[in-house]
């Protein structure tokens, strides 16, 4: 995956990037309630790949990490302290946060698997990740993939599957993993909010939490 591409994408598109929220109320409602099914009451609490921070400011995270300056500022007006980095070196001490967000920001990454490792170091021990993440192997995953060539922003994008993302996060210790799903629909058929259930395979959206359980 070329990371010098998906920067200057998200620099050059990060008007269009949110506007999509906006498009697509009912989708992206749907998923914050998804992500707020597993959140627990944090004390300190950090979103990688922050993004504009349309996840961070309902999810009550202050504190997050994006490289794409464009994307900072519009952020930082929304209240949030970001910091430039990348998800594969974040600019943190160890047990550092209770927990750690990644919303729709694996499938970009250059090394998936080192992000996660950064995100369980900086995690203190105790502590709760989240991801929300296309599923590759969903209908809505299957039809992204397909159509991805002609999406300005998923082109660039290397879906994941549940599967995959589970066995890192035991790789690294996580414990007490839940799962959820929504967006059972294709996007312009999603005119309501959509359900929120258990599991995944058939939610394009999928939600992972899990307990670091690494030694203090």
């Amino acid at each position: 995956m070329n990371d010098d591409k998906i920067l200057q994408l998200f620099e050059e598109s990060a008007q269009k990037y949110d506007a999509w929220f906006d498009r697509n109320p009912f989708a992206y409602e749907s998923e914050v309630l998804a992500l707020k099914k597993f959140l627990a009451p944090q004390v300190r609490g950090l979103e990688i790949g922050v993004g504009t921070g349309r996840f961070a400011v309902p999810l009550g995270i202050q504190m997050g990490v994006e490289p794409a300056a464009a994307m900072v500022v519009m952020a930082q007006r929304r209240g949030i302290q970001v910091y430039r980095a990348v998800a594969e070196a974040l600019p943190f001490r160890p047990d550092s946060f209770d927990l750690v967000a990644m919303v729709t920001v694996l499938c970009f990454l250059r090394d998936p698997f080192l992000s996660l490792t950064e995100t369980t170091r900086v995690l203190k021990p105790g502590g709760q990740i989240i991801i929300g993440m296309i599923d590759k192997n969903s209908p809505l995953g299957r039809s992204y993939e397909a159509h991805k060539q002609e999406s300005k922003f998923y082109r660039q994008a290397n879906f994941l599957s549940i599967g995959q993302v589970l066995e890192w996060l035991a790789r690294l210790n996580y414990r007490q993993v839940e799962v959820c799903q929504t967006l059972f629909r294709d996007l312009s058929d999603i005119t309501h909010l959509e359900p929120v259930r258990a599991g995944h395979g058939e939610g394009g959206f999928v939600v992972i939490t899990a307990q670091n359980h690494k030694v203090a």
